[in-house]
């Protein structure tokens, strides 16, 4: 009997020891210049897209194969590197998901490929294509007999890179004189090219143990890694990496002649036992299976029983001698032939390729190595993407999730509202950060009695959002507080209340992004001077990350005895210095910052403390160093 270590209604095992191993069975039939590619579309055929690509190219895979531009953008998302290609048709508002995420793409259109090469002129970038050709399918592709002029008329698009041609056979593990009708068309193809691309596929699993396209140097590895064995191909000895499994959730007695579920599609000819199983249709298991499934129970066949439900089934426990509530049930895979994905497929005509596309909706994945459990991933079978839901949604999945988190409602709630939301609501949508935070403060002896001379250097990248942006000095904390959350303001200054707000004594001398020296006006508002810092080339630049030079010069009072330096945005990296006369004695340095690490560097030389990060971590706003004199 089954012991059970997982406690689900219905749940999904896959093995990873065993794909490794059918890989490596497959991989035994490659000719020595022959790589494979991983086809990893509907999620690696329900298998969980991100965790069998990773095991494929840890064993040699050179590309991951996808339906479309959406799948291989969830692979980028999910920390995947390696080249994809998208192995159906494309459409032309799919092109920016292609180019943004360095996809591979099939070409099969000479209309698709002007749209996409005029895309990735736009943005800079060539696109890396391979062009299909149908050697007698009939699907997508080019017919052979255009192939060769559309082939020239694509290798003239500057930004397009042909890298591969490829084919499909229609029918490798059954007719070997039309697939071998459909490798001559291929090779007599690529024998007129002008010049031969990197990667010639034609190869699936079944044409790989079958001996055909032996010339190719790419092979498309696909349902036989995953230990299905097709009809009519050679059997090997590939293990299933799927299995379905479900408890016993009911055990019932029924009287001869009494029948079970809809349309009483089953009789009893006998007074037996039978059992509840609480998954369906649903969940994955097909239909199709009606009266004709087998289940794997106490390690015996057990005959699904009556039509299959939306969430149950129900199975013969007559050959069970003492079923019990909770035995496991398996559904799909595992180590008897009965419950085989090919083999349960057979009895109603259906495709493995759905079978496992379809299982497991409402049940969790639980990955396996060497026979210990590894991870799990949730019920949903699509990872968390942020484009699929609103921004009120996001919040409460935000909020929720921290919750979720420190297991603590109240606590999750006040970080949200604290922390978090004021990026969220009073920000513009598009946040940008500060990075590379670079702010040199200099007193030195003035003139001024009683006062320091101040010179203020402020460098840091930012993308740029308007074409100008405002430095602000106030005599007021309160006035100058109305311009700490604006985004059009780079700099604030506090400026001593003995002074007039005037272009004497306060003085931007310098304002720059990147090479442009900006132009400067001065306006009095509201208790404030505004400097505008402005440029009409500024306008080429929004959006663009850019480098902020901010100097200034001014006059702060001795008496004072601190000198404040605040972070007001989100800031990455951070480097601050305050140069003093030798004639004060004593600074000492009060660093409060918010972030990563709270408790930053701090060197001191003569005349000289400099506060800094790491160049990596980020630093919160209202963060800050108080130097005291």
């Amino acid at each position: 009997m089954l012991r059970r270590k997982i406690f689900e209604r219905s749940w999904v095992e896959i093995d990873l020891s065993a794909f490794r191993t059918n890989l490596n069975i497959l991989k035994s039939f490659l000719e020595p210049q022959q790589q494979f590619m991983m086809i990893v579309k509907a999620d690696a055929y329900g298998h969980g897209a991100r965790e069998i690509s990773k095991i494929a190219c840890e064993e040699g895979a050179v590309y991951l194969g996808v339906a479309n531009p959406e799948e291989g953008r969830l692979l980028r998302l999910q920390g995947c590197q390696a080249p994809v290609l998208i192995l159906s048709p494309c459409l032309k508002n799919e092109i920016n998901t292609i180019l943004d995420n360095d996809l591979a793409v099939n070409v099969s259109s000479l209309d698709f490929a002007r749209a996409l090469n005029k895309t990735a002129k736009t943005k800079n970038k060539q696109a890396v294509v391979h062009l299909k050709v149908d050697t007698g399918m009939h699907r997508s592709g080019i017919l052979d007999s255009e192939f060769i002029d559309f082939f020239n008329k694509i290798a003239k698009m500057d930004n397009l890179l042909i890298e591969g041609v490829f084919t499909h056979f229609a029918s490798a593990e059954n007719d070997p004189e039309f697939s071998k009708q459909q490798e001559e068309r291929f090779w007599n193809i690529i024998d007129n090219l002008p010049f031969t691309p990197t990667y010639l596929h034609i190869d699936n699993s079944n044409a790989l143990v079958n001996g055909l396209g032996k010339h190719s140097n790419l092979v498309r590895l696909g349902i036989m890694a995953y230990g299905i064995q097709v009809p009519g191909n050679k059997d090997i000895a590939l293990q299933p990496v799927m299995t379905f499994k479900t408890i016993l959730s009911q055990i019932k007695h029924i009287a001869k002649g009494e029948s079970v579920g809809y349309n009483r599609s089953w009789t009893a000819k006998k007074d037996c036992l039978y059992g509840i199983l609480p998954i369906g249709y649903a969940d994955g298991y097909d239909f199709m299976l009606s009266n004709c499934g087998v289940v794997f129970l106490d390690n015996k066949i057990c005959n699904v029983i009556g039509r299959i439900s939306m969430d149950m089934i129900c199975v013969d426990l007559s050959p069970i001698e003492h079923p019990a509530i909770g035995d496991v049930a398996i559904l799909l895979g595992g180590s008897a032939l009965e419950t085989r994905a090919e083999n349960l497929v057979s009895k109603y005509g259906g495709n493995s390729y759905e079978l496992l596309c379809q299982v497991g909706r409402r049940a969790k994945r639980y990955y396996f190595q060497n026979g210990k459990m590894i991870y799990s991933t949730p019920l949903s079978r699509r990872d968390f993407v942020p484009d699929d839901f609103s921004d009120s949604k996001l919040n409460q999945i935000i909020e929720s999730a921290i919750a979720q988190r420190l297991q603590s409602i109240e606590i999750g709630e006040l970080i949200y509202r604290e922390m978090l939301r004021d990026f969220f609501y009073y920000k513009d949508k598009d946040i940008h950060y500060r990075h590379n935070f670079q702010h040199q403060v200099i007193f030195s002896h003035s003139l001024n009695a009683g006062y320091f001379n101040a010179t203020t250097t402020l460098n840091f990248d930012k993308v740029l959002s308007n074409d100008y942006f405002l430095v602000a000095c106030a005599s007021s904390d309160e006035v100058l507080r109305r311009y700490f959350k604006r985004s059009d303001v780079e700099y604030r200054w506090l400026m001593d209340d003995s002074f007039e707000l005037d272009s004497k004594n306060f003085i931007v001398c310098l304002a720059k992004v990147d090479d442009l020296i900006l132009q400067t006006t001065l306006h009095y508002i509201n208790g404030c001077l505004e400097i505008r810092c402005s440029h009409p080339e500024l306008k080429k630049k929004i959006g663009k990350r850019v480098h902020f030079t901010i100097n200034t010069l001014t006059l702060y009072p001795c008496s004072s005895h601190q000198f404040s330096v605040f972070i007001t945005e989100l800031t990455r990296g951070v480097d601050i210095s305050f140069r003093f006369p030798l004639t004060i004695n004593t600074v000492d340095c009060v660093p409060f910052f918010s972030g990563q690490d709270k408790d930053p560097i701090i060197q001191r030389n003569n005349g000289e403390i400099r506060v800094s990060s790491k160049p990596e971590e980020w630093i919160f706003p209202i963060s800050g160093v108080v130097f005291a004199y």
